[in-house]
């Protein structure tokens, strides 16, 4: 009988020990669904894991834009972008082909490039990063005159995992970089 007893209350334990921790899960990640996408005109350089030596105006000239993941007036994720026409291989690619798209727009629709691509991603709280990219692939999507979403990403492990665990598809391996397009 007291053998009956003390199964009763580990299984109560464990119920109760489940509920506490599936409690915690969900406020762990509460913030994700307050969460905006915003523009920004500047971030912290030194706060990039990939290319802190970018610094603000070359992450805003020539139509490049940074946008961050807002939640209580505080910046959770960052991703700076160049639009272009075509899938740069290096970083002096990326900023001649973006000047390129820059300038041809000038002369038409004001529209900058086909392809947006993100060179940088970055995230301070967990979750922020894959919010970011779906946040800014829906932003993509709604555009009328950008059609891909590419990444100008470091050959690294922890780039190539981060991408291929949100769906991106690996679609080009180079010296230095690897590209990955969001499809969806």
């Amino acid at each position: 009988m007291r053998e009956k007893k003390i199964k009763t209350r580990i299984k109560a334990r464990i119920r109760k020990n489940k509920q506490i921790i599936n409690k915690s899960l969900n406020n762990f990640f509460d913030w994700v669904k307050g969460a905006e996408l915003v523009s920004l005109k500047e971030c912290d350089t030194n706060e990039d894991p990939i290319r802190p030596e970018l610094d603000n105006e070359f992450r805003t000239s020539y139509g490049r834009k940074i946008y961050g993941v807002k939640y209580k007036n505080e910046i959770h994720a960052i991703m700076c972008f160049a639009f272009t026409n075509n899938i740069p291989k290096t970083v002096k690619e990326l900023d001649n082909f973006s000047k390129d798209a820059f300038l041809q727009s000038a002369l038409r629709d004001q529209k900058i490039g086909k392809i947006a691509i993100a060179y940088t991603v970055w995230s301070k709280k967990k979750g922020g990063g894959k919010l970011i990219v779906k946040e800014v692939f829906k932003m993509i999507k709604k555009s009328n005159h950008l059609n891909r979403l590419v990444t100008l990403s470091p050959l690294t492990e922890m780039a190539t995992k981060f991408h291929l665990r949100n769906k991106a598809k690996l679609i080009g391996v180079n010296e230095t970089t690897q590209n990955f397009e969001y499809i969806r």
